[in-house]
């Protein structure tokens, strides 16, 4: 990693982003000119396009989602731990989707589906991850499905590069993290 720039305010990250080329833009909601939202709507215009990783100390889900909607990639808040913060940025630049907050004192890491429309998951792909999740192999997951099992390793294959996960196990957690799982106990064939 390489930091190439810095900006003042909101007009000026956009005129640096512009002007360095860069691949991920690390952007505070709070700074003087417009709204941290406005400035990443036009980050997300810029062609090409930076990765947008916001680090903020608002721990509010609701600017969370105001910023993913806006086009972040991701957002961490500033009480993320430097090896939480070096992830969310290899995540992001990777194409992959991160937040982190801190509710409640408690931290919690995970990956996001609810970026941008092209990085939402879609409602096949929300029940083909609680099926593998749920330790349902391809064939099973077809059947239950009615589809192929070529279609199901396509849905898989779209999970992991979305989600920037490989194995199954990686599936499960993400799955348990974000609610998909309710009461499952463990990961499958952990018996």
């Amino acid at each position: 990693m390489q930091v190439v720039g810095e900006a003042e305010d909101g007009a000026e990250t956009v005129s640096r982003a512009r002007e360095l080329d860069c691949d991920v833009v690390l952007i505070d909601l709070v700074m003087p000119g417009a709204p941290g939202t406005a400035i990443i709507e036009q980050l997300a215009r810029l062609q090409p396009r930076p990765r947008i990783l916001v680090l903020t100390g608002h721990d509010d889900p609701a600017l969370e989602r105001s910023a993913l909607q806006a086009g972040a990639s991701g957002y961490i808040v500033k009480a993320a731990r430097d090896v939480d913060l070096l992830a969310a940025i290899r995540l992001v630049h990777s194409g992959g989707t991160f937040a982190s907050m801190t509710r409640a004192g408690k931290e919690t890491s995970r990956t996001s589906p609810a970026g941008g429309p092209s990085r939402r998951l879609s409602p096949r792909e929300g029940e083909v991850l609680r099926l593998l999740a749920q330790g349902h192999t391809n064939q099973e997951a077809a059947d239950r499905l009615a589809v192929s099992v070529k279609t199901i390793e396509t849905h898989r294959k779209r999970l992991s590069h979305k989600l920037a996960l490989k194995t199954r196990a990686e599936l499960f957690r993400f799955a348990v993290e974000i609610g998909l799982l309710e009461g499952d106990a463990g990961p499958p064939g952990d018996e």
